[in-house]
């Protein structure tokens, strides 16, 4: 009998988990109670996979022997509540394409913020260091899809805690935890700890020849590290002391250690320039260091790299008023670190769908380079609540090019009127790089 495979969401992952599946011979079915996107359909039917659109019909998914659902479905989900009450198992995309790895290496990176800049940064090292790789997970293709149809011997992956939660045997042979703060609460009960336990996922089937990467100047993970019975080789990365092994910054200068041999490199000498993209570049070099790329490759590389799309991206200076899009920044941290990181005075655009969104964290940095603040989203009071005490201007908009149109406004030369909007972008956008890419289209308009 063949095994019974169901896939519950038809997007990136649950696609990629499907082709995967069929390969090795499993029995099917792909289940996606929206409508299922043009260029998954096809790939769906050119594969012979069963698969239904707008509905869950329970028969044909509660007879599973094995289920996996997409990250963006919740625990509180009925049909997922279902499918645990027969007791039958759910894994992750990532647990899927694992089984499947054979002798492949895999770099795996989670953590609140940062995490896609650093899987980036980390491909672009190893790919510079002539490693034979690909970049899967949240950022690119599927890791399923990727091991089914260009099977690779490293792979980067992006991964977040949703897609954690479900593994079971997945283990990184080096794992980056970039860092921990409040995110995505909502799907775990609004208890901080519930999200901690899931990024430490990431390292808890690691064996001592694994290597786990961490940062020593998280206070959350620093606090919460010695709760997890963590058996890797801990590779820390700090701004704040030396190291006998690690990434540390000191007078201005990166220092790589790792099994008697050093490097040191200027941080003048990054293309990533800003105080967390320092962390990113630390944690990058050290995983590839850890996969044994050499050193002046890494050099080479953090010279080289060039910026994501929606992440702190220049789009244009227009009378002297620069605009920069930041649109990944879905939570009020990476909006931290996007105001940390400026030198000219903000036109700030924020808002969209709140997490439970903790706005004090921004107060100060507000204080002292926001001179006026553009809303983008529907529901706005909590961003009133938050700043109208401290920086007198404040608008409403609900579109891209109000908004935009209002910064240019508000806005001197020598400023910067940046969209880092600190929430998720589903009250007026697809999702982010929808906005970010409606935000540039407003941008070349003025």
């Amino acid at each position: 009998m063949k095994k019974r495979f169901v896939i519950l969401g038809a997007g990136e992952s649950g696609v990629g988990a499907a082709l995967l599946a069929r390969q090795k011979g499993y029995d099917v079915f792909v289940s996606d109670g929206g409508e299922i996107k043009d260029n998954y359909k096809m790939e769906l039917k050119a594969g012979h996979i069963d698969f239904e659109e707008r509905k869950h019909t329970a028969e044909k998914i509660l007879n599973a022997d094995e289920v996996m659902k997409s990250p963006g479905i919740p625990e509180k989900n009925e049909l997922v509540k279902q499918i645990r009450a027969k007791g039958i198992p759910i894994i992750s995309e990532i647990e899927f394409a694992y089984r499947y790895k054979g002798n492949s290496r895999i770099i795996a990176i989670t953590g609140s913020n940062g995490k896609t800049t650093t899987t980036a940064l980390t491909y672009h090292i190893c790919k510079t260091g002539g490693a034979d790789c690909a970049m899967v997970g949240n950022v690119g293709y599927s890791f399923a899809k990727q091991v089914a149809e260009d099977p690779k011997p490293l792979y980067v992956a992006e991964i977040s805690s949703f897609q954690l939660d479900d593994i079971k045997t997945f283990r990184p042979d080096v794992a980056v935890l970039t860092n921990i703060t409040e995110d995505h609460l909502d799907r775990y009960e609004y208890k901080i700890e519930n999200y901690i336990s899931s990024k430490y996922r990431i390292a808890l089937n690691q064996q001592p020849e694994d290597v786990f990467i961490y940062n020593l100047d998280d206070e959350t993970t620093v606090k919460t590290i010695s709760n997890y019975s963590i058996k890797s080789t801990l590779a820390p990365i700090t701004m704040s002391k030396q190291l006998p092994q690690g990434a540390y910054l000191l007078n201005a200068k990166m220092h790589l250690k790792w099994k008697n041999e050093e490097m040191q490199m200027s941080i003048e000498d990054f293309a990533l320039k800003g105080k967390h993209n320092h962390y990113n570049s630390m944690a990058a070099s050290l995983a590839a260091t850890a996969v044994d790329i050499r050193k002046e490759k890494i050099r080479e590389a953090l010279q080289t790299f060039e910026t994501l799309e929606h992440r702190m991206e220049t789009v244009a200076t227009i009378k002297n008023v620069e605009f920069i899009n930041d649109s990944k920044a879905t939570n009020v941290n990476s909006t931290w670190y996007a105001l940390e990181s400026m030198e000219k005075p903000v036109i700030l655009i924020l808002g969209g769908v709140d997490k439970g969104n903790d706005y004090s964290l921004l107060k100060e940095l507000v204080r002292e380079k926001v001179r006026a603040i553009v809303c983008m989203g529907t529901d706005n009071r909590k961003i009133y609540e938050a700043f109208s005490d401290i920086v007198p201007l404040m608008v409403n908009t609900d579109n891209a090019k109000d908004a935009v149109q209002s910064a240019f406004h508000f806005a001197s030369k020598g400023d910067v009127v940046l969209l880092s909007p600190a929430c998720a972008s589903f009250d007026l956008f697809k999702n982010y790089e929808d906005r970010g890419n409606q935000f540039k289209k407003a941008v070349k308009e003025l």
